[in-house]
């Protein structure tokens, strides 16, 4: 029996992120409704209190009382990239000295590639992964071009730049998730964007105070792509999910579902906090083989574990390329992902900057493990719907991202709408 049923997946992780760094600093009380309080999340919320914002949850939102001194701390950053990326970029034009940390997985994870641009500020930082040490200090205004395609890093510099003085720059030959733009001038922040030549030129002028608002979280499409795969290659499956994130930086999934032949409806489209939303209505179709590289990566990095899995049951050759990327996220997702995809049965290996599918093929009865790896996790659980047989270990790490992801996924097995 297939999956059938309409779900509304939890808020956007990204804008989850930045609504709590960004009321933690701001002036006066912001308002977050629909935040998703997976591990990572929260990071970032009680990095804020560490510093001396105040938090309030109620029933409906929470609320974040920013503050205007970023007092000294110890901060522990999790899992959670984003967190520890971000707040540097924050921190380093405080008043404090701070240290940033994080679990065993987000210590392997380089961070050269923020200390490299705010270094141009005149920032005081050490530590090429974590633990990052920090010394809070004047900064000066900069031009940086990414070398490669970062939402993280360019949130960094941008970040950075509302406590330099004078005009901050970022240059973005290829475009990455946008979110940070999007969001600043909801928060009072005056930034301009001109596509030239070399790329996306981002500015913003500094010192610059951000001021509270309200944020309405739209559902993250990187949760909801689960459901959209879980419909394609299931058996008479067809599944909606409600209110989710239509950024143009974020659907490069959806486009890609499309081009391998999937059923894709998108309805009751609306806009909230510069941000579109829909309806996405995905059911079982047959899949072609396609081949995904280049501009396409940037915008479904994230969802790429789970092109690997409708490879499996696509019809002919997959080509995933230009994603090294997958070698520096909670684990190595390029080998990860082929490792457990083998141990199903899957035709399938690694390259230095993606893999290689041959398809349709069955997937087989397995013992797999979750590595530690949130995404990983549920892109295995899908699979399950293949094959009931495949059992998945280290399950419990959807919490990351996901809390209510199982409760969801019976919900659709028992056609029980929302």
């Amino acid at each position: 029996m297939g999956l059938n049923g309409t779900v509304q997946v939890p808020g956007d992780k990204s804008i989850t992120h930045r609504a709590f760094l960004f009321g933690g600093i701001a002036s006066g009380t912001t308002r977050v409704r629909n935040a998703l309080e997976g591990a990572d999340c929260l990071a970032s919320l009680q990095a804020m209190q560490s510093l001396g914002a105040k938090v309030e949850r109620t029933a409906d939102e929470i609320r974040i009382t920013g503050t205007d001194t970023l007092q000294e701390a110890t901060i522990d950053c999790g899992n959670s990239g984003t967190t520890i990326r971000l707040l540097s970029g924050i921190l380093a034009g405080g008043e404090a000295s701070y240290t940033l940390d994080g679990d065993d997985s987000l210590r392997r994870r380089p961070m050269k590639r923020i200390l490299e641009p705010l270094t141009l500020f005149g920032a005081k930082l050490d530590g090429e992964t974590a633990p990052i040490h920090i010394t809070g200090t004047p900064l000066v205004g900069t031009t940086y071009t990414l070398p490669v395609a970062s939402a993280q890093v360019k949130s960094a510099v941008l970040l950075a730049g509302l406590y330099a003085n004078g005009e901050t720059t970022v240059i973005e030959p290829v475009l990455s998730r946008d979110h940070t733009e999007r969001m600043l001038p909801q928060f009072g922040i005056d930034i301009s964007i001109d596509d030239f030549e070399d790329g996306r030129h981002i500015r913003l002028q500094g010192p610059a105070r951000l001021r509270a608002t309200a944020i309405d979280v739209p559902g993250d499409p990187s949760s909801a792509a689960f459901w959209w795969t879980a419909a394609v290659i299931g058996q008479e499956s067809r599944i909606t999910t409600t209110h989710v994130l239509m950024n143009p930086t974020r659907v490069g999934f959806l486009q890609t579902l499309r081009q391998m032949g999937a059923s894709v409806e998108i309805t009751n489209r609306s806009e909230t906090g510069g941000e579109e939303t829909a309806d996405v209505t995905v059911e079982t179709t047959a899949l072609q083989a396609i081949t995904v590289e280049g501009e396409q990566i940037p915008s479904l990095i994230d969802e790429i574990p789970l092109l690997a899995l409708l490879a499996t049951q696509a019809e002919g050759r997959t080509v995933i390329r230009d994603a090294e990327e997958l070698r520096v996220k909670e684990t190595d997702r390029i080998e990860t992902v082929v490792a457990a995809l083998k141990r199903l049965g899957a035709h399938i290996e690694a390259t230095d900057d993606g893999m290689i599918i041959e398809g349709p093929t069955p997937l087989q009865a397995a013992d797999v493990d979750s590595a530690g790896d949130h995404r990983l996790a549920m892109m295995l659980t899908i699979a399950t719907t293949i094959n009931p047989e495949i059992t998945v270990h280290g399950r419990e790490v959807v919490e990351v991202s996901y809390p209510t992801f199982y409760d969801d996924l019976k919900k659709l097995q028992s056609g029980i709408p929302e």
